[in-house]
């Protein structure tokens, strides 16, 4: 039985969001080419700060061993335990200027937001996404020959949830552990920061 680990949430949600969680462990299962481009679709209609769209993919399936291998060998190594496994690995990347050249600080803010409604796509589908820090951010420019006006922010694999008992040993606990996550009183501030809200407290 694969874990299900639905979020406790002080009101009610919406299920993509109390279901959508991050698994390590993908069962040895093709994604179709329609859900591929359907989770890029729902990226792709993302806001984003005029219009701007920042955010680039990357991306490899296992069907092409030699591709999925090369961003295997841009992850850190904790990562590359357990990720060769997923037949879609992606890297996530942001353009870092606006059209007139200038500094476009809210590059990162909407490229996030872009693999948030991805993520959600992929979970309506049945698919799982798993967002990785830790990637080697000069090897993946070097491979994929990335301009120096892109930002490279996380990789992201993606697939079909699998057993826990695929993982190794020291995963596996991690894999079926509970969600945690920090209460709304901490993050959510009126009239001066760090001050918890009252409509939270």
């Amino acid at each position: 039985m694969l874990p299900k680990k639905p979020a406790e949430t002080s009101v009610p949600l919406n299920e993509l969001i109390r279901n959508r969680w991050s698994p390590r462990a993908y069962a040895d299962r093709m994604v179709s080419r329609e859900d591929l481009i359907a989770v890029l679709e729902a990226a792709r209609w993302a806001a984003s700060c005029q219009n701007m769209q920042p955010w680039r993919y990357i991306v490899t399936t296992k069907d092409d061993t030699a591709e999925h291998q090369r961003m295997v060998a841009c992850l850190k190594p904790g990562n590359q335990e357990w990720a060769p496994t997923a037949p879609v690995l992606m890297m996530a990347l942001a353009s870092l200027k606006r059209p007139n050249g200038d500094e476009n600080r809210h590059a990162f803010y909407d490229s996030g937001a872009a693999s948030a409604l991805l993520t959600l796509e992929a979970t309506a589908r049945g698919l799982s996404v798993r967002q990785m820090a830790g990637i080697e951010v000069d090897k993946v420019r070097e491979t994929y020959s990335v301009p120096d006006d892109y930002g490279v922010i996380a990789g992201m694999a993606l697939g079909y949830q699998g057993a826990p008992e695929t993982l190794p040993e020291h995963r596996q606990e991690q894999e079926t552990s509970p969600r945690i996550r920090n209460p709304l009183s901490d993050m959510v501030f009126t009239g001066t920061f760090g001050k918890s809200a009252p409509l939270v407290s």
